[in-house]
């Protein structure tokens, strides 16, 4: 079995790209999740996944501790064995879905009481309890409890919020079954002030983690503001170690974040927006309802290789989206997948060629300009 560690392969500027050893096989880093909540990238086979360049996917904690149960699945061999990814998984701990249900949660030290979103059950979640339901799971990376601080936050309540995760940090550390190629990500918040940011990543590194996520972004601060907090944040995390933006996002998002040293990524972008007929090209997103590609011959993107665009146009992907058709959303969430995956696959290649900025600029300048009509 391999030890979970990072090596790195190669720089551009604070940029970087490596390779991830885990139990479960490597990941080429920077490296894209596609998240698969419930155990399924929805509208999408592992095989599939797998094709479009995917190394590692990420499940939750919270769905799957409801439905389910950490337990089932821990009876059918784990899950990786139970939903045939025999790669990879990151489980997020549950922290940002229990954040999400607002009223339904209370927030105590001993961590975070919640009323089911399935059947209005209460339920406890706590340090010691996600380590546990993680471990069930089997999942290669855990990720700790945290509490992730709404935006905007003041410096007080993100204060109080930050040092809450960092002992939540601490019992998390304590309760995990260390296991070769196994790994713990701890994570860092503080909102948008850099002096918590700060703060934040020197208590993560004196508890010591196999890897450290930057949490609490992408939560409506803007991307000027996130891109401040990460360089207010990633300089003081561990060279040495893997490097997680948690819940981002969108293609320059993640471009600029690269530049920025982050190493890992994750966003339901890419698959919810498939199935409501947003397509990401190398010309920008389209709306694959719209009128115009009704009589569209040309693929989404002449530059992909997914099976949406080496066998079908735009107007057949048109035809089965207005038709209600559910071939429509594998289609088009499997080209948004493939999409994501050569992004990062550009960003590792123009790392290893010493020109990202190059790259980059390339890339932005095409895909800002927009869709091009058909004539």
């Amino acid at each position: 079995m391999n030890e979970f560690a990072y090596r790195l392969m190669h720089a551009s500027g604070a940029a970087r790209s490596g390779i991830i050893s885990t139990a479960h096989g490597p990941i080429r880093t920077p490296a894209f999740m596609p998240v698969g909540t419930a155990a399924t990238v929805k509208g999408m086979l592992p095989d599939q996944v797998k094709a479009a360049g995917a190394d590692i996917v990420l499940s939750n904690t919270y769905h799957l501790m409801l439905r389910p149960g950490s337990k089932r699945v821990a009876g059918q061999g784990g899950l990786h064995r139970f939903m045939g990814w025999p790669g990879p998984i990151l489980t997020d701990s549950g922290g940002y879905q229990v954040f999400s249900l607002s009223d339904l949660r209370k927030i105590t030290e001993a961590g975070v009481r919640f009323r089911s979103h399935v059947d209005g059950s209460y339920h406890d979640l706590t340090p010691e309890s996600a380590m546990a339901i993680q471990h069930d799971l089997d999942a290669t990376i855990t990720m700790v409890l945290d509490e992730c601080t709404e935006h905007p936050a003041t410096h007080e309540r993100a204060r109080a919020s930050m040092e809450r995760s960092m002992r939540w940090a601490r019992r998390c550390r304590e309760a995990f079954v260390p296991r070769e190629g196994y790994a713990l990500f701890g994570i860092a918040q503080g909102g948008t002030h850099e002096d918590l940011r700060r703060a934040s990543a020197e208590a993560l590194i004196a508890i010591g983690f196999d890897g450290y996520a930057v949490g609490g972004l992408a939560v409506g601060e803007g991307q000027e503001d996130m891109f401040r907090t990460l360089d207010a944040t990633v300089p003081f995390l561990p060279h040495d170690k893997p490097r997680y933006l948690m819940g981002v996002g969108r293609p320059d998002d993640i471009i600029g974040a690269v530049a920025r040293g982050i190493d890992m990524f994750d966003c339901v972008l890419p698959t919810r927006s498939g199935r409501t007929g947003q397509g990401f090209t190398r010309r920008g997103t389209i709306n694959i309802r719209n009128a115009r590609h009704q009589d569209d011959s040309r693929p989404l993107d002449e530059n992909c290789a997914c099976p949406a665009c080496s066998g079908f146009s735009r107007a057949y992907l048109h035809h089965l989206f207005r038709c209600g058709e559910m071939l429509g959303p594998m289609l088009l969430t499997g080209h948004n997948v493939t999409f994501y995956q050569d992004v990062m696959a550009g960003l590792r290649g123009a790392i290893g060629a010493g020109d990202l900025e190059g790259w980059s600029q390339a890339f932005l300048t095409t895909y800002r300009g927009g869709d091009i009509p058909p004539l």
